[in-house]
């Protein structure tokens, strides 16, 4: 009975891997560039104007050129003919383009500098008497920024990341550079769309384009309720413990 199973299954895993494919692309590359976003948001924050002004342009310039631009420079740069992309396949047996986790270095990329920008316009709308506050309080560096910085920007960083999340499933210039079409191994969704329509299947095409519909706009209901402040529950400081009070 199983065995008969299995044709079916197989067919359904092949049927709906450009979603799970995009998902899983999504949400590893979501998690890439929240926690850097997040690291770079805040150092970056307390720079003086020209330094941040510089990093800025340079970190935020995935977001403003062409994604296939995007995934040219990552082909020169992790091309198997290329110094870095040569190097880890002939170290590591890693083959960094055109396989299914090509597609996580195009989507971190352009995802970056959503996660980046949010969380520092967050960062910076934080009073910084706060931070003071707790300092003459003598708690430590890394206590404030768990306890008191990251509640007090927890709407603008959840919005942050499910923008960067929807970036990262939508993605479809960079993508195609690095990554190319290889049904059931590199195909996305935003890729099937395109390679379908190519063929004339328009039917199909448009079965992804519904669910990428559906998915985008729980995304943008999700970005909304994050937006109200009345949504998330207010978050109160406790007084540490003498063990956290290290400065």
């Amino acid at each position: 009975m199983f065995d008969s199973l299995l044709p079916a299954v197989s067919q359904l895993i092949t049927d709906w891997y450009p979603l799970f494919n995009s998902l899983r692309i999504a949400a590893i590359s979501t998690v890439t560039v929240f926690f850097l976003g997040i690291l770079a948001a805040y150092y970056i924050a307390r720079l003086p104007r020209l330094l941040k002004g510089v990093l800025d342009v340079v970190l935020t310039l995935p977001m403003v050129l062409p994604p296939t631009v995007v995934g040219f420079f990552l082909l020169m740069l992790l091309g198997n003919r290329r110094p870095l992309g040569a190097w880890l396949l002939e170290t590591f047996g890693i083959q960094v383009v055109m396989t299914w986790y090509s597609a996580i270095f195009a989507s971190a990329v352009v995802a970056f500098p959503l996660m980046y920008r949010t969380a520092r316009g967050a960062f910076e709308s934080v009073d910084p008497t706060l931070r003071y506050s707790g300092q003459t309080l003598g708690l430590s560096n890394t206590y404030i920024f768990w306890r008191i910085t990251m509640p007090a920007c927890r709407q603008g960083i959840l919005a942050g990341t499910v923008l960067a999340f929807a970036r990262g499933l939508g993605e479809f210039g960079a993508t195609s550079m690095i990554a190319g079409y290889i049904p059931g191994r590199t195909n996305t969704i935003s890729t099937t769309v395109y390679n379908l329509w190519q063929t004339g299947q328009d039917e199909l095409a448009m079965k992804w384009v519904l669910v990428n519909l559906a998915i985008s706009a729980v995304v943008l209901l999700a970005v909304n309720m994050l937006e109200r402040r009345d949504f998330l529950p207010t978050t109160r400081v406790k007084r540490p413990k003498r063990s956290e009070e290290v400065a």
